[in-house]
C-alpha cells in the first residue's frame, strides 16, 4: 500500500517561537500529578540507572586516572554541566518545544525538518537519510541498554558477596529472558508500579547522595566549571576521551523527547526539575565524596557507598530500576518500528495491542524476539558492565548530534522569535555532541563497533525496504492500465454483476488494481458496487478527522477511496470504513463486502534497480513481510489475495 510522506500537511506546533504545546493530546487523560509519576517511571530509567556504572568507568585501567582529589572534582564537574547543557537545556528546555502534533523522537524532528525545505530536493534527502539513521542507531542502543543496566546492578552482589561472581552473568540472563517472555502480557498493569517504584529509587539514590556528602562536603566544589576546565588543562589532549565515560551520565537523554507523546512535555519538565536532577547530581556528589574518603572504592563507587545494612536491599531495587530501563527501551523499540512501518521503512509485521484503553501500548512479537536474543548475545559476548560500556555511547552521541542538526533547521526556519538565541546554543550543542562522538569513536575497536554495526545493519534494511517499494511500485505501474481509460471500455461490454462490494487495495490510485485485472480473467464477474481502495500514511502522528476519508463516484456504481492515517495510528480500514457513513459517504456492510488484493512474488534482476544483493533482501524481506489482512485489519474470510509476478 501507499507509504506517502507529505511534508507540508501540518505547520509545527510551537510555530513562530510559541512553544510546543506538547501535551499529546492523544496521550492518557489523567491529572498533571498522576503524569509526573508515570512520566518518572517510564521516560526516566534510562538515564536513571547511569549512576551505577558511570563513575566507576572513569577510574577503570582503561583511563589511567589515580582517584585523587583534583581529578575526582574534575569527572564530577563534567558529569554535571554535561545534564545541564544536554539535557536540562537542549532536550527539556529547547528541543521539546519541536513537537510534531504533540509526538516527539528523532523521525517526528526529521518530518519537521523536512518541512523546511524544498519537496524531493538533497536537502530533503540528506535530512531524511540523517533521520533514518538516527532511528537505525536507537535499535543499537536498545540493545546494550538492557545489558549493562541489569549486569550494573546484579554486579552489586560482588560487593556484598565477592565468591558470587561467576553468577552474574547466569542471574543476569534469567532476568533478562523473564523480562522479554513478560512482553507479550503488556505492560498496562505492570506499568503501574514502575513510577512509585522508580520514584523509591531516585529518593534512595538521594538519600544515598545526601549521607556521604555529609562526609565529605569538600566535593560540593565539584559544581564550580573551573574544575572540569582544569582536568582538561592538566591531563591533556588524553582528557577527551573521559567524554566517552561522561556521556553515560546523559544517555536516555533522547528518550525524554521520544516519549513526549505519551505524557507531555510539562510532566516530563517537572520530573526532571523536581525529582530526577537533584537525584542524580546528589548520588554522584555522593559517591564522589565517598571516594575523596576511600579511594579505593572506585572499584564500585555506587555500591560502596552504600551503608551496609541497605546494601542488600539496594541490590534489589538497583536490579528493578534495570528492568523497568530496560522495558522503557524495549517499548520504545516497539514504537519506533510501527512508526517505520507505517512511514514505508520495514515490512509490515504482526501488532499486538495489550491494552483496551491505552492504543500506544502495543507488542510486536518479531521486534521482541530479535531483541531478547541480541541482548542476551550481548551479555555472554562482553560478561561485564565495564567490558560493555566500551560499547555503549556512540549510538547514543551520534543520534545526539543528528539531533543537534535537525534543530538548528527547525529552529532557523520555523522560530523567527526564537532563532537569535536558539541557533547559537545550537552551535554550543553541537561541539559538545562532536566531542561525545570522538571520545566514543576512539573505543571503536574496543567495542564500539558492535552498536555502530548493528545500526549500519538496520539502516541498510530500511533503505532497502524503502528503495526496494519504490522500484516494485515503479514496475506495476509500467504494467498498469489507466483507470480512466479501462473503465469506459469495460462498460461498453460489461461482465455479469455479481451482489455485493469489491474492494480492489491498490498503491496507485490512477492505475487499475491487477486483482481486478485477474478476477475479470478468471471468474468474468463483477460486483454491484466496486471499490478502488488506497492507504496513505501521513507525516503527522495522527491524521485529522477532515482528512481521514475522501470518497469519489467515477461512475456504474465505481468508487475511488483515499484513507489516511498518522504514523502512531493502527490502520484499521474496516472501521474506517464503516464510519464513512456519518461523514455522509456510502454504507459498507462489513457481511456483504469482499476484500481484493494484489500479491506480488518479488524477483531480483541483475539490470535494473539496486544491486543484485539488495534485490534478493528485499524479494526475502517482502516474502516475510505480514499480509495485509493483519496489518490493515481486514478479516481473513472477507479477503481474497491473488498473486503475480514483478521483476525489480
Amino acid at each position: 500500500m501507499s507509504s506517502t510522506v507529505p511534508t507540508s500537511d501540518k505547520h509545527a506546533h510551537g510555530h513562530d517561537g510559541a512553544g510546543g504545546h506538547g501535551s499529546g493530546h492523544h496521550g492518557p487523560k489523567q491529572g498533571l500529578p498522576g503524569l509526573v509519576v508515570g512520566a518518572i517511571g517510564v521516560v526516566f530509567g534510562d538515564i536513571g540507572t547511569s549512576p551505577l556504572y558511570t563513575l566507576k568507568e572513569a577510574f577503570s585501567p582503561h583511563f589511567h586516572l589515580t582517584s585523587n582529589h583534583d581529578t575526582v572534582l574534575g569527572i564530577l564537574s563534567l558529569v554535571f554541566w554535561a545534564l545541564m547543557i544536554v539535557v536540562t537545556v537542549k532536550y527539556v528546555t529547547i528541543i521539546m518545544r519541536a513537537d510534531n502534533d504533540g509526538e516527539g523522537g528523532i523521525m517526528a524532528l526529521m518530518t519537521l525538518a523536512q518541512r523546511t525545505l524544498a519537496k524531493g530536493g538533497r536537502s530533503a534527502y540528506v535530512v531524511g537519510i540523517l533521520g533514518i539513521f538516527g532511528a537505525s542507531l536507537f535499535f543499537g542502543d536498545s540493545v546494550i541498554t538492557p545489558a549493562i543496566s541489569v549486569l550494573g546492578a546484579v554486579e552489586g552482589l560482588e560487593v556484598a558477596a565477592p565468591g558470587l561472581h561467576r553468577f552474574i552473568v547466569p542471574i543476569t540472563v534469567v532476568i533478562l529472558v523473564m523480562v522479554f517472555l513478560a512482553q507479550r502480557f503488556g505492560t498496562e498493569k505492570v506499568g503501574k508500579v514502575f513510577g512509585p517504584i522508580t520514584m523509591i529509587w531516585f529518593v534512595s539514590l538521594a538519600a544515598i547522595g545526601v549521607y556521604n556528602i555529609i562526609q565529605g562536603p569538600e566535593v560540593l566544589k565539584a559544581l564550580n566549571p573551573m574544575w572540569g576546565v582544569r582536568f582538561f588543562i592538566e591531563h591533556g589532549a588524553q582528557s577527551v576521551l573521559i567524554l566517552g565515560v561522561v556521556v553515560l551520565a546523559v544517555t536516555g537523554g533522547e528518550a525524554l523527547y521520544a516519549d513526549m507523546g505519551h505524557f507531555g512535555a510539562k510532566p516530563i519538565r517537572y520530573a526532571w526539575y523536581i525529582m530526577v536532577l537533584p537525584s542524580l547530581m546528589l548520588n554522584y556528589l555522593g559517591q564522589g565524596a565517598f571516594v575523596l574518603n576511600h579511594p579505593r572504592a572506585v572499584v564500585n563507587p555506587f555500591f560502596e557507598s552504600v551503608p551496609p545494612w541497605a546494601l542488600y536491599p539496594m541490590i534489589v531495587l538497583a536490579t528493578m530500576a534495570a528492568v523497568i530501563a530496560s522495558q522503557a527501551v524495549i517499548t520504545g523499540a516497539y514504537s519506533v518500528s510501527r512508526q517505520a512501518m507505517q512511514l514505508g521503512y520495514i515490512p509490515r509485521m504482526q501488532i499486538k495491542h495489550t491494552s483496551s484503553s491505552t492504543i500506544g501500548q502495543i507488542y510486536v512479537p518479531y521486534i521482541n524476539w530479535i531483541l531478547a536474543i541480541a541482548v542476551i548475545t550481548v551479555v555472554l559476548a562482553f560478561r561485564s558492565s565495564t567490558a560493555l560500556a566500551t560499547a555503549y555511547g556512540i549510538s547514543v552521541s551520534a543520534t545526539m548530534l543528528i539531533d543537534t542538526l535537525l534543530l538548528a533547521l527547525v529552529a532557523r526556519a520555523l522560530w523567527p522569535r526564537w532563532r537569535k538565541w536558539v541557533l547559537p546554543l545550537c552551535v554550543l550543542f553541537f561541539v559538545v555532541d562532536v566531542g561525545f562522538v570522538i571520545a566514543n569513536g576512539a573505543k571503536f575497536f574496543d567495542g564500539a563497533w558492535f552498536p555502530l554495526a548493528l545500526g549500519l545493519i538496520v539502516f541498510t534494511l530500511l533503505r532497502t525496504w524503502r528503495r526496494g517499494r519504490e522500484l516494485l511500485h515503479e514496475e506495476v505501474r509500467k504494467e498498469g492500465i489507466s483507470l480512466d481509460s479501462f473503465l469506459p471500455g469495460l462498460m461498453l461490454a460489461p461482465p455479469v454483476r455479481v451482489p455485493g462490494t469489491a474492494i480492489f487495495m491498490t498503491a496507485d490510485k490512477g492505475v487499475v488494481p491487477h486483482a481486478l485485472l485477474h478476477n475479470l480473467k478468471h471468474n468474468k464477474v463483477l460486483h454491484e458496487r466496486n471499490v478502488f481502495l488506497t492507504v496513505e500514511t501521513l507525516g503527522v502522528p495522527y491524521a485529522p478527522k477532515e482528512k481521514r476519508l475522501k470518497i469519489e463516484a467515477i461512475g456504474n456504481d465505481f468508487y475511488r477511496v483515499l484513507i489516511r492515517f498518522g504514523f502512531m495510528e493502527v490502520p484499521d480500514v474496516p472501521l474506517a470504513l464503516m464510519r464513512s457513513c456519518d461523514a455522509g459517504g456510502i454504507y459498507f456492510d462489513p457481511m456483504d463486502t469482499t476484500y481484493f488484493a494484489s500479491r506480488e512474488t518479488v524477483v531480483a534482476s541483475r539490470h535494473r534497480g539496486m544491486p543484485i544483493w539488495r534485490d534478493r533482501l528485499f524479494a526475502f524481506m517482502h516474502r516475510n513481510a505480514a499480509p495485509a489482512t493483519g496489518f490493515f485489519r481486514i478479516p481473513g474470510n472477507r479477503l481474497v489475495e491473488l498473486g503475480a509476478q514483478v521483476e525489480i
